[in-house]
């Protein structure tokens, strides 16, 4: 017979968010289980580049979230010290015209009012930040708080950090509930874990975690691919992107789209994104996906027609309709608490999601902070699934 596991709390996933959960849930005084059907980082997480971004992010509660994370990061950062690759290099994000460059300072601006660090650059400065930038630029605007993250190595240091019991291997194939509805557990492919709060961290497959306690978050997959270069350290000096990326970002197309990101890392390869797509779980490789990011990469930076592109990876991004992620806890299943749908932005979103969910699960949290996010949102007809 299995063994029956109790704790505090069960957190289902454990990529980067459900790491963060994790970890403040336990310096939050509770006992947590980390259960994923995978590895650490097995999925959205281990495909991602790492980013803690603020420059994509518009004046409202996505973009405090993203501020109050990076705060979070230096944090950990100071206290992991280089175990994760954390780079406070800055974001880069150039105009090719004057009209663009006009839109680009505007966007600038509001973000300033929202406690953003955007410092606008003419063409000259952008060579003194990024020497083999492709010529022509009309300008752009620096962005010192963006930074960057190993996300695998991070989130690995977060779980041990924890000191959360680790499952991995063991799939959640049901969420435990009273006759009256509150939820007590979940039950898995090697026995149940019983617990007074579940955290749904499951990301892409959140809203199939979600629909296993009867209520509805329609999380959808969007993938993206990312270009890896032989080692070419200190090239490119910052995260550099078109300012269309931006329009792609908030874009609710199912098409392929495609704008340049281009960044340097700790361990010399260059990473090249960034397209999004909506194929379901589809991972084979789209030859027009791949030929549009080395075609962006290249006008931002011609040296890079002479590199090796040693690999390309997908991934898939958590999307929800409003693009803004489900945080907090769930009136529908009392008990339920959600954690996932950051789309492309959840390595960075990462620490501040996790101190709000552990702010929820000690009735700590304020209604205010989690208003933006509540889960049941979506649910035009007022009820569960059931």
């Amino acid at each position: 017979m299995t063994k029956r596991l109790t704790c505090d709390v069960v957190v289902v996933g454990a990529g980067m968010v459900g790491a963060a959960c994790a970890l403040y849930a336990a310096r939050a005084g509770l006992g947590v289980r980390l259960v994923d059907r995978g590895p650490v980082s097995g999925g959205t997480t281990g495909a991602g580049e790492g980013n803690l971004l603020v420059s994509d992010k518009e004046p409202g509660p996505e973009l405090r979230l993203a501020l109050s994370s990076a705060r979070l990061w230096a944090e950990l950062a100071r206290e992991h010290g280089p175990a994760f690759e954390y780079e406070p290099k800055g974001g880069l994000v150039v105009a090719p015209t004057p009209d663009a460059l006009a839109a680009l300072r505007e966007f600038a601006a509001a973000q300033r009012g929202a406690g953003v660090t955007a410092v606008p650059v003419d063409a000259r400065q952008l060579t003194e930040l990024e020497p083999h930038l492709a010529p022509g630029m009309a300008g752009g605007v620096h962005y010192p708080q963006d930074a960057q993250v190993m996300p695998a190595l991070a989130a690995a240091h977060l779980v041990r950090a924890s000191g959360a019991a680790l499952h991995t291997g063991r799939t959640v194939t049901g969420v435990l509930r009273t006759r009256h509805g509150t939820v007590y557990g979940v039950r898995t492919d090697r026995g149940d874990i019983h617990a007074p709060a579940v955290v749904n961290a499951a990301g892409t497959w959140g809203g199939g975690v979600a629909a296993l306690a009867g209520v509805r978050l329609p999380v959808l997959p969007r993938r993206g691919f990312v270009l890896v270069t032989e080692p070419l350290p200190r090239l490119v000096r910052h995260k550099v992107y078109a300012a269309d990326y931006v329009a792609d970002v908030a874009s609710d197309s199912a098409a392929l789209r495609g704008s340049p990101v281009v960044e340097g890392t700790a361990a010399g390869p260059v990473l090249i994104g960034a397209t999004r797509e909506r194929v379901g779980f589809d991972r084979s490789l789209s030859l027009p996906a791949v030929r549009a990011l080395a075609a962006g990469a290249v006008g931002l930076f011609p040296f890079l027609r002479r590199v090796r592109a040693l690999r390309t990876y997908a991934g898939f991004r958590p999307y929800l309709p409003d693009h803004l992620p489900a945080i907090g806890p769930d009136p529908r299943a009392p008990g339920l608490f959600h954690a996932c749908g950051h789309e492309g932005a959840g390595i960075g979103l990462a620490p501040g999601t996790g101190q709000l969910i552990a702010r929820a699960l000690t009735g700590e949290a304020s209604g205010p902070d989690l208003a933006p996010f509540r889960p049941e949102r979506f649910d035009t007809e007022g009820g569960d699934v059931r």
